[in-house]
């Protein structure tokens, strides 16, 4: 997942934000640039949610063991083959990329949907910190199946959470950015020591052992749906779909010496996204063992996805701050990511009342257990609806003067919005999703397809609308 932004960090780095220009050669980084904060980006609140939802779908040991393997691999593949590619090509942020070829409007628009999907993945992450702050109060911790609110101490320990967390975002991001750097090798080594300490708790003393505790799968929890091999590998490959193949981290990248420093992104999937989703995975294996989650599933309820119990349960008070630093460390900057994004919006509002803005959403947000209960649905939606506006750019990219379109088109015409753009996005868009949803396909499964659609759409509606003006390349 994303979890604080590693463009501030490298542009701290740099010197410079380099918002509307190509990052000169003198602010250029090395690879050991980003692979400290790709590892720590990638091992944050998310996991502790992440890891235990594979259980509720009756993952066998090969779908999440190889799954993850295979799936992990693809989304650095991504990175490295598409998004630094074109990130060292053009050293742009994909938000002056996109109002090259879409026009501001359509840039603007995107800033919104981002930002609001930024909200609801904080209040996800402040309801991660809630449920370790909630413990000493013997706070009831919301159920696999909750959507809204189980009781006033749950509300007021989320608004204290959520307004605490929303007043430090608005104060600016060096502390914030900084504080995160500090924090992940701690939030590693606690994800690290969970897992180990969840396998004694299992009695685990060999690999057979461990691959016995998913064994040939089960079925799935009440409310959830049967996750397969594809399932796991697909998933786990669009879990940041947003930032690969949706060009998000152009303006990562545009940083890198050199294209290969994309490879950096396997410490974060592979300690974020393999090592801590299964340690997490690890942690409910041991509670679903307990008398407590044998009572909800002989009554045909599934057992609470609460990651703060677990982590407690795991290592005591340390594994209830790991969690709350972990949630805090994924809701601070991605609250001020968002009201950055509503700023684009509403350009003569503060920073701090943005941010506010932005906490206020993600802490009514964090209210309802749904959005970290319904994560794995919530990231696939998120790839889904971003991921296809990145189609765009890597598809005039590799294609334009294969397709005879001229670049940059509503830079170059004056534009300040290119109706290719959207109607290759809103085609792509409900097509896909009326399959998913009319026809119960997986969200994830059609996310790649609705990619394609919209880079090859934007090719012929560019072709047909540049030929119309005398524009089109001959």
């Amino acid at each position: 997942m994303t979890e604080y932004n590693i463009q501030e960090d490298i542009e701290q780095i740099a010197g410079g934000e380099f918002e509307r220009q190509p990052v000169p050669a003198s602010n250029l980084k090395g690879w050991k640039s980003f692979l400290g904060m790709y590892a720590g980006e990638h091992a944050a609140g998310t996991e502790f949610t992440i890891g235990p939802l594979f259980l509720t779908a009756g993952v066998s040991a090969f779908d999440l063991i190889i799954g993850l393997l295979l799936g992990n691999l693809l989304a650095v593949l991504s990175w490295r083959f598409l998004t630094a590619e074109i990130a060292v090509k053009h050293r742009l942020t994909l938000y002056y990329q996109l109002e090259k070829i879409c026009g501001k409007k359509l840039v603007i628009g995107y800033n919104l949907a981002n930002g609001i999907l930024f909200c609801f993945l904080a209040g996800a992450m402040i309801t991660v910190s809630a449920t370790a702050v909630g413990i000493p109060f013997d706070m009831e911790m919301p159920k696999l199946t909750d959507t809204t609110p189980n009781g006033l101490t749950w509300v007021l320990v989320v608004l204290a959470v959520g307004a605490l967390i929303s007043l430090i975002a608005s104060k600016g991001y060096d502390m914030v950015s900084r504080a995160a750097n500090w924090m992940s090798p701690l939030i590693v080594l606690a994800f690290l020591a969970c897992g180990i300490v969840a396998l004694n708790q299992l009695g685990v003393t060999s690999f057979k052992g461990f691959w016995d505790i998913w064994g040939n799968g089960s079925d799935p929890f009440p409310g959830q749906i049967k996750y397969t091999f594809w399932h796991v590998v697909i998933w786990s490959w669009f879990a940041n779909a947003a930032m690969h193949i949706g060009m998000s981290d152009l303006s990562v990248f545009r940083f890198a010496k050199n294209k290969n420093s994309g490879w950096t992104t396997a410490a974060g999937m592979y300690v974020g996204h393999y090592m801590a989703w299964i340690a997490a995975a690890l942690l409910y294996a041991v509670y679903l063992r307990s008398p407590e989650a044998q009572a909800f599933l002989s009554s045909g309820e599934a057992p609470p996805v609460a990651p703060g119990p677990l982590a407690y349960n795991a290592l005591g008070v340390f594994g209830i701050i790991a969690v709350v630093l972990a949630g805090w460390t994924t809701a601070n900057p991605t609250i001020y990511r968002a009201g950055l994004a509503f700023q684009a919006v509403i350009p003569k509002a503060s920073t701090f009342w943005v941010t506010i803005l932005a906490g206020t959403v993600a802490t009514l947000a964090g209210l309802f257990p749904a959005f970290a209960m319904k994560l794995l649905d919530f990231v696939a939606l998120y790839g889904f609806i971003l991921a296809p506006f990145g189609a765009i750019i890597v598809f005039e990219h590799f294609f334009a003067s294969k397709a005879g379109i001229v670049t940059n088109y509503a830079e170059k015409s004056g534009l300040d919005y290119n109706p290719a753009v959207f109607f290759s996005w809103a085609i792509s868009f409900g097509v896909f999703y009326f399959i998913s949803v009319h026809y119960g396909v997986f969200l994830s499964f059609v996310t790649l397809p609705a990619w394609l659609s919209c880079g090859a759409l934007f090719l012929l509606f560019s072709k047909y609308i540049q030929l119309k003006r005398g524009y089109a390349m001959a």
